[in-house]
């Protein structure tokens, strides 16, 4: 099926059909402060849409809980980084702790803070600093930080902590700088370099610039050691507003300069500020919301987090450093990493196919550029580095997702990636183990077997559809039987996903309901169990029902899973598997299809009765209101589907599943001046059933919508009802 490719003019209107006042209005409905608490694991501090830098308060360290450097039930802040991740499940980043104070401080350089005080929009942050007398603002731009300073009291003075960054624990810390250089230029200009260790080990250079002059420096001692130094900045006593700006490159100090040179040339915060509020704007103005403030604030702020990333570690002239440290120029001048892809390629990057096509391109070019100079496809790529979290290879779906949808890739070079991928020397998996046995025996593969199985099923037959599309039929064939091992593990007595060993001798005892996070203690799944595992079998649903036998019984084995609430002995960390009803965990993303497949048995009322209930629980507007990790967007990319309507079960197919919509209207501004309209007749908390629904006047009597037909732009209406 052919597809309309994106022409570069009706790009660049994308949002010139849209007025200036709704770009504005729709900012106000995003809240940074949305997840900053329990598991979500975001952050409130200033950044641009896929930018490098994302400056903001850290109130912790050395816990989970403090990935992304913050919890909003924090009374201290410990000083402002100028980088973080969003809605991770391990930390890093945190670079380079700045904190201004005015007075005499003694060791410690924290301070209260009133939450009254606390301000966050998109592209800014702002708090009073009560026992440092200090007013904090911060804005960003693609590869620049921000800051301004507003001291209340004589003795102006900043803390500079070049160790600092966000790390598991303190033994961590004191190890994460591995090689550092600083270099004081003058008495305004700060420059440097230093290999940290965390996550992944990456090189980071930087220059930081002061719009006043400092008189003084000072070492600091502090209790957790590590190899970068800690400097207290002295500046003149009748300073009362101090700005600063913190460039970054994985390049070279010169670019890092080049960097700020280019982006912020100037000293006018306000200016910066602007900037990066109509960066948030134009992308935020694609889509128009009609419902309740509550709506639109979780629909906006979902949005919001959906584009912090990935990012472009690419400098302005286009230089990056990969996977192998060496230094390429991107041809298209963007590089784009911190790739969550176990998380983000259910649904994130087919949203991105939709609300931003523009970027697939370059997203998927910096895969695959990432795949030739390296083992393969990324798998959790972090500023460019290979982290090899979780499992499966998960950048093969998206990159074939691209080019079945007719985006302006080189599908040979493409499919060269995929396959070097799935069938070349790979770290995790060994590819001849896999073939000979049709599985991963539990007895070889002593992590994660039945996991592992079901999860490269999916991205074989990602494999098969793109070798089809080139006409390559033995691979297409190839592959297409790798994406059937999944039968192998599926067991006819319990009807779940089972482990089996070389033997073939399934593995007894069997606790279905046991949890583990395999990495932490062993065990045949990752972050979850059997009954949340069986289900994934994304590249062959009607497979799958006919195992179960037949859409009612399917249906009913579905069922089990929403009202079975045994909770067996679990072991290891478990912190991601919440969001639970029943034993389907909202919070943790194998699951997140699930819903859907009631509507591809014909039991669409299921559907509709639990995304009312993970709407209802699930996506609050509040700092504690998400059940589980945002990872990279993926729960918020969830969400915007599930407001819309569809979800794409199978991503690459093309096809979305119809759900039910939880939003009364939604509109998308796409290329070429279409428009892209859900309405929800009669829809309320009563309504929450599908009746009809019909695309451009036509009845859809299956369960499904493609990406041809939203594209193409159009109507779809669902006509709501209280009875089943």
């Amino acid at each position: 099926m052919k597809k309309t490719i994106l022409s570069v003019v009706s790009v660049l209107l994308f949002s010139s059909c849209v007025s200036v006042e709704k770009q504005e209005n729709n900012l106000q409905y995003v809240d940074p402060f949305v997840g900053t608490t329990y598991t979500g694991h975001t952050f409130p501090g200033a950044a641009y849409p896929f930018g490098m830098m994302q400056p903001g308060p850290q109130t912790g360290n050395f816990e989970w809980k403090y990935c992304a450097g913050y919890k909003y039930e924090d009374p201290q802040i410990w000083g402002f980084s100028q980088n973080r991740l969003n809605g991770t499940g391990i930390p890093d980043m945190g670079d380079l702790l700045m904190m201004p104070f005015a007075g005499d401080r003694n060791t410690s350089y924290r301070s209260s803070f009133s939450k009254e005080t606390e301000v966050a929009t998109p592209g800014y942050y702002s708090v009073l600093l009560a026992d440092n007398a200090v007013q904090v603002e911060l804005t960003a731009a693609p590869h620049v930080a921000m800051h301004r300073y507003h001291f209340q009291k004589e003795k102006p003075s900043v803390y500079v902590n070049f160790q600092s960054g966000q790390v598991s624990t303190e033994k961590d810390y004191e190890n994460r700088i591995q090689d550092i250089a600083v270099n004081f230029e003058n008495d305004s200009v700060i420059s440097g370099y230093y290999r940290a260790k965390a996550w992944t080990e990456r090189p980071l250079y930087f220059t930081i610039v002061f719009d006043r002059p400092f008189e003084g420096v000072e070492d600091v001692s502090e209790s957790l050691k590590g190899k970068a130094p800690v400097k207290v900045l002295r500046f003149a006593d009748e300073l009362q507003t101090l700005q600063v700006k913190v460039a970054f490159s994985m390049v070279s100090v010169e670019n890092a300069k080049l960097n700020m040179k280019q982006e912020v040339p100037h000293w006018s915060f306000g200016q910066t500020k602007k900037e990066a509020e109509t960066a948030w704007s134009n992308y935020l103005s694609r889509v128009e919301v009609e419902g309740s403030l509550e709506q639109k604030k979780n629909f906006y702020t979902s949005f919001y987090h959906l584009l912090i990333q990935p990012n472009n570690i690419a400098d302005v002239n286009g230089d990056y450093r990969g996977a192998t440290e060496q230094i390429q120029v991107s041809p298209s001048g963007k590089y784009y990493s911190t790739f969550s892809l176990w998380d983000t390629y259910r649904a994130a990057h087919p949203l991105y196919t939709i609300l931003t096509p523009e970027l697939v391109p370059d997203f998927v070019q910096s895969m695959i550029l990432h795949a030739e100079a390296y083992d393969g496809l990324p798998i959790w790529a972090l500023w460019g580095k290979e982290t090899y979290c979780m499992i499966g290879n998960h950048g093969v779906p998206p990159v074939v997702e691209a080019c079945l949808k007719g985006f302006p890739i080189d599908k040979e070079r493409a499919y060269q990636a995929v396959k070097k991928t799935l069938t070349g020397k790979n770290r995790k998996y060994d590819w001849e183990m896999y073939d000979r046995y049709g599985y991963f025996p539990f007895d070889q593969v002593k992590e994660e077997s039945v996991s592992r199985t079901l999860e490269c099923g999916y991205d074989d037959y990602c494999a098969a559809q793109l070798a089809k599309d080139l006409g390559k039929k033995e691979d297409y064939e190839f592959f297409m039987k790798r994406a059937s091992y999944y039968k192998n593990l599926l067991d006819p007595d319990t009807k779940l996903a089972r482990g089996k060993d070389s033997d073939g001798k399934w593995r007894t005892p069997f606790d279905c309901y046991h949890l583990s996070h395999a990495g932490t203690a062993g065990g045949d799944y990752t972050e979850g169990n059997a009954w949340q595992y069986t289900w994934h079998v994304q590249q062959d649903v009607d497979g799958l029902i006919e195992f179960m036998g037949g859409k009612s019984a399917f249906a009913i084995k579905l069922d089990s899973l929403f009202f079975l609430e045994n909770r067996a002995e679990q072991t290891g960390f478990t912190g991601d598997v919440t969001g639970l009803i029943g034993q389907y965990a909202h919070g943790n993303e194998p699951s997140h299809h699930v819903i859907y497949l009631y509507s591809m048995v014909d039991r669409n009322d299921r559907t509709a009765e639990l995304l009312r209930e993970v709407f209802d629980r699930f996506y609050l507007p509040k700092p504690d209101g998400l059940c589980g990790n945002d990872d990279c967007g993926q729960m918020s990319a969830w969400y915007i589907f599930g407001a819309l309507g569809f979800y794409p079960v199978n991503p690459v197919s093309g096809d979305f599943v119809i759900g039910a919509p939880q939003i009364p209207e939604i509109s998308i501004n796409l290329p070429d001046d279409k428009v892209f309209t859900m309405k929800a007749h009669g829809l309320s908390s009563q309504n929450k059933y599908v009746k009809k629904v019909y695309f451009n006047g036509t009845e859809i009597t299956d369960y499904r919508i493609s990406y041809e037909q939203i594209m193409n732009g159009g109507l779809l209406e669902f006509y709501m009802t209280d009875k089943l």
